[in-house]
């Protein structure tokens, strides 16, 4: 399978070792029982009106999908703390920045990153991610965002997340 990811997703070694237990558990036991309602929606008969068969269909591509999401995040993992914040907004900060003309507080990085956090939390991969990475506090950008909407954004503090 083509590589999906092209950056580092910082990892706590708990959240590491949550996602890779889940990735077994879906690897093994998650596909061992969705295949088995699959034979058992087949042996209903038709196919083409079997409610059954296509929702378990669904649900083996949605397990496919987490476990190549899992594979993929687990193989570009740094495990351990993220290092201390220069100042620049980076994959594993927490930002806290105006945008469109109100203050948001959020952490740049992942969810798993997050843990239970509260803070909301953008990829470095978003739009307003790629706006960011690499400013300093005063610094300004803008991106447009799914709408099609010209958002500005401007750094007002920058620091370490602690999980």
């Amino acid at each position: 399978m083509a590589d999906t990811s092209d950056h580092t997703v910082w990892l706590t070694q708990e959240a590491y070792d949550r996602l890779a237990l889940e990735l077994e558990q879906l690897s093994t036991k998650g596909r061992a029982e969705i295949s088995k309602r699959i034979e058992i929606a087949r042996e209903e008969g038709d196919l083409k009106e079997n409610g059954g068969y296509h929702a378990a269909k669904d649900e083996q591509a949605k397990i496919e999908s987490r476990i190549r999401n899992l594979t993929d995040m687990l193989k570009h993992a740094h495990v351990g703390d993220v290092p201390e914040s220069s100042g620049v907004v980076e994959p594993g900060t927490v930002v806290t920045a105006h945008i469109h003309g109100d203050e948001e507080k959020f952490l740049l990085g992942s969810r798993e990153l997050a843990g239970d956090t509260d803070l909301d939390v953008y990829s470095e991969q978003s739009p307003i991610g790629q706006a960011i990475i690499g400013l300093k506090v005063g610094d300004s950008s803008t991106y447009t965002a799914p709408s099609g909407a010209e958002i500005a954004v401007e750094i007002i503090d920058v620091e370490t997340f602690r999980p």
